[in-house]
């Protein structure tokens, strides 16, 4: 079901402009882009209209391709290089349900994510893509799969693992979790990437 009219702009305003330069200042067409995000060309349009919204997986997929990171795609660029990135309010931007914060520095090989998962957000979609991911989860109870296997993770709690593995993050309780997220980047535009065949499209 697509999202009401109106909605996407509104949650993140500016974003599909964004992603329409990017690609073409990488030098890909729409074709091309959409198959190593693994979308279709027609969605990933879609995306770059604003009549879709982008989900953060999405955003992440798409940010490994063009070289650049989910903050700079959402116009949140914090100071080139800084080291400290100071505590405040959790004042994140919405994806598909989740909500996240620029947590690190920008132009890293790593991009560090504060993000709130909501009971239900995305719990059905398969990520499969290079790199490796860390999480700590902060609050709540959340459900990682790896492969065949589930860890129900506490606070405290970390994961660390191979990206190419396929997996799914989701909240185990309804109170939602909410957890540090830290991913390597892939700074090469040409890099390959695929969400794999369980992504859920709506």
């Amino acid at each position: 079901m697509n999202p009401p009219e109106g909605g996407v702009a509104d949650e993140l305003p500016g974003v599909a402009p964004r992603l329409r330069d990017l690609r073409r200042s990488r030098g890909l067409t729409l074709e091309s882009a959409a198959q190593r995000a693994g979308l279709s060309p027609a969605h990933l349009s879609r995306l770059e209209t604003g009549r879709r919204q982008p989900s953060l997986p999405m955003l992440l997929g798409l940010a490994r391709i063009y070289g650049t990171t989910v903050s700079e795609l959402l116009g949140e660029i914090p100071p080139e290089r800084d080291a400290i990135v100071r505590a405040g309010t959790f004042e994140g931007a919405e994806a598909d349900g989740w909500m996240y914060q620029q947590a690190g520095g920008s132009g890293r090989a790593m991009q560090a994510l504060r993000v709130r998962v909501p009971y239900g957000a995305q719990g059905d979609l398969v990520r499969v893509h290079p790199g490796e991911e860390w999480l700590y989860v902060l609050a709540g109870r959340l459900r990682v799969s790896l492969g065949d296997t589930v860890h129900d993770l506490d606070p405290g709690d970390s994961a660390h693992f191979d990206s190419l593995t396929p997996h799914r993050i989701a909240a185990a309780d309804r109170g939602g979790s909410e957890l540090l997220f830290v991913h390597t980047l892939l700074q090469s535009p040409a890099a390959e990437l695929c969400l794999g065949s369980g992504i859920h499209r709506r």
